[in-house]
């Protein structure tokens, strides 16, 4: 991992955490990734979380090291200011509702700060509506275009991993981000094997053994859901994780498809995260949410979260920030 991978560039700090047996550890990782991401000056205190929870990973004892490396790029400014633009609306429109559920209590008694229970109630109703759209701008809509924006970054750095240190697994969860993947891959003379939804058992098991078997087949584009479980594939030993997964299971569960009994290379999972958009926070919840699925598995009585806590925790963290910003420049968020 280095240079070598990405031509001469810009270095970007990478957090990574090195995972063996029950045994976690932090480090930092530098890699030159210019042609990955778009330098623009450092980025923002929210462009990525510094500090990533450790947190015990078990694995089987006979099992190579596992890391997940996070590489953090800057979008297109076209799309990235699209992006974060949809973003500030969809704060300013959970701002709008908190104001008028403030404004409609019958309570005559004023609040001081935010209220953070009405906050989580406003949150939970825009999941609620967001879940059952279908159109319009909202946490699902926003994770698919972060998804589009940084497909050709995440194709691009899987094809420069595949010539310097051999097969890449490539997981993306939105057909149209591993179509957009695929056309990189076809651009740039890199062959590669196709495993995702709605394939025949023939086909699926056909485009397995071509990654597997022939050495000129050098990326395996991957479903999160079709091909996250189920499949060896461990004649890679580097994965690039286009999306970000809602859990960690799931995330986990793409990992182990190379990191298993057998491997024989420590694997490195490294993860594509758009820098200063909601991307960035979803992989800052899904590391704490590893942490507390670690401890349940230690015998704690913490619950394991699902997809539906990251997604709410997501928009929490949205609207508080978007209040406190309100806050700070003393705007009054009710009556």
């Amino acid at each position: 991992m280095g240079s070598d991978l990405c031509g001469e560039a810009h270095p970007l700090r990478l957090a990574a955490r090195e995972r063996a047996g029950l045994a976690a550890e932090r480090e930092i990782v530098q890699a030159d990734v210019a042609q990955l991401a778009h330098p623009a000056g450092q980025l923002g205190e929210n462009g990525l979380p510094h500090r990533l929870p450790e947190r015990a990973h078990p694995q089987p004892a006979d099992a190579p090291a596992r890391r997940i490396a996070d590489l953090p790029v800057e979008l297109d400014e076209r799309a990235g200011r699209s992006i974060r633009a949809a973003e500030r609306d969809l704060a300013g429109r959970m701002v709008a509702r908190y104001k008028t559920a403030l404004a409609n209590r019958s309570s005559g008694a004023g609040i001081e700060g935010i209220d953070h229970d009405l906050v989580r109630r406003v949150a939970q109703s825009e999941l609620k509506e967001a879940t059952g759209a279908q159109s319009g701008e909202n946490v699902f809509t926003m994770m698919r275009r972060i998804g589009q924006a940084k497909a050709e970054l995440a194709a691009d750095y899987a094809a420069q991993l595949a010539r310097s240190a051999g097969k890449v697994v490539f997981f993306a969860k939105h057909v149209d981000v591993m179509d957009a993947a695929e056309e990189i891959f076809a651009r740039q003379g890199v062959r590669f094997s196709s495993i995702r939804g709605g394939q025949t058992p023939t086909a699926r098991q056909a485009n397995v053994e071509a990654f597997v078997n022939d050495p000129d087949v050098a990326v395996a584009v991957c479903s999160l859901t079709a091909a996250g479980v189920g499949l060896n594939l461990q004649v890679a030993s580097n994965i690039v994780l286009a999306e970000m997964s809602w859990t960690d299971a799931e995330q986990t569960q793409a990992i182990d498809r190379s990191h298993r009994i057998g491997q024989a290379e420590p694997v490195t999972a490294w993860r594509i995260i758009a820098a200063q958009t909601i991307d960035a926070r979803i992989a800052g919840l899904i590391d704490g949410k590893a942490g507390l699925a670690a401890r349940a598995l230690d015998g704690s009585d913490q619950e394991v979260s699902s997809s539906a806590d990251v997604q709410l925790e997501a928009l929490v963290a949205l609207l508080a920030d978007a209040l406190q910003a309100s806050l700070s420049h003393g705007d009054a968020l009710g009556s």
